[in-house]
């Protein structure tokens, strides 16, 4: 009873410690903040835009500067901008989170596989998949799939999330193969663990810090890809709330008339990624 009762204590003592690093360091905090913010326009869009983000003035058709009234100004349609901008949130934030969460998922499972038969005819060949989708660049990948795929949210989620998978794959691999040697691992084979029981149990919780990191920065990576991808019209085929790089992409008719307009957009995305940038390296000094 005592040892479990030492063992708790210490493992809210070690995650203590790493919030309370976390936390210690401004830029995390300013980051954390952006994620929250980013996160909060997602989910909240419908309370926190003041106007449509699809109906404009009928009787105003033309682009008006930031005023008052519309903090981003209005579109050529009438719309305002700042509304489109927090709806846009919930496209772009929504595709990055499912994409990476997916391609966690699937590189996890197959890092652990590999890992833990490495030497297998089955690592082989995984690895030998995984060595030829990084030799190329990822936005190329992802262009070819969507061009096979088609044009739409989910295949756009399903695109990114098949380029993320391999390089999680080689670093929960590169986690799976030191672990399998360590001598809880040599224990749990003693007393009659399966290899699955073995994987899940005990040395996938050892690989959690590394992921959950990377996790976070490559969230921001993915931000900056989906709105790559829609900025060339490969992104989400939804007309009526577009994701931040598909409204950057109309924006460009309007640079000289109305520079401010593109700008906004370009902030959104520099936040947002910001906010996961700084995120993430807190978390990976923390723990």
């Amino acid at each position: 009873m005592t040892d479990v009762t030492t063992l708790s204590v210490t493992q809210r003592s070690l995650l203590g410690d790493a919030v309370r690093r976390m936390f210690k360091n401004p830029l995390t905090v300013i980051g954390a903040l952006l994620v929250v913010l980013a996160i909060s326009c997602a989910l909240f869009a419908p309370w926190i835009a003041p106007y449509s983000a699809t109906k404009g003035d009928l009787k105003n058709l033309y682009i008006k500067s930031p005023s008052i009234e519309h903090p981003f100004g209005t579109d050529d349609l009438g719309r305002d901008i700042f509304s489109r901008v927090i709806f846009g949130s919930q496209i772009s934030v929504k595709i990055a989170i499912l994409a990476e969460g997916a391609g966690l998922i699937i590189g996890t499972f197959l890092g652990l596989m590999t890992g833990f038969y490495g030497g297998s005819i089955f690592d082989s060949v995984i690895m030998r998949i995984v060595d030829i989708l990084m030799a190329f660049p990822l936005l190329i990948i992802a262009i070819a799939l969507i061009g096979v795929l088609g044009a739409s949210e989910t295949n756009l989620i399903i695109a990114l999330a098949l380029v993320i998978w391999p390089f999680v794959t080689r670093l929960v691999r590169s986690q799976a193969l030191a672990l399998r040697e360590a001598e809880y691992v040599t224990a749990a084979r003693t007393v009659g663990a399966g290899d699955f029981g073995i994987m899940f149990r005990h040395i996938l919780p050892n690989t959690l810090t590394p992921i959950v990191v990377y996790g976070t920065l490559g969230i921001a990576s993915v931000i900056l890809s989906e709105a790559a991808l829609s900025f060339l019209g490969l992104g989400t085929t939804e007309q009526t709330i577009p994701s931040w790089g598909k409204m950057l992409n109309e924006s460009r008719a309007f640079m000289r008339t109305a520079p401010l307009m593109p700008l906004w957009l370009g902030l959104a995305i520099l936040i947002t990624v910001l906010g996961f940038n700084l995120l993430g390296d807190g978390l990976r000094d923390a723990l």
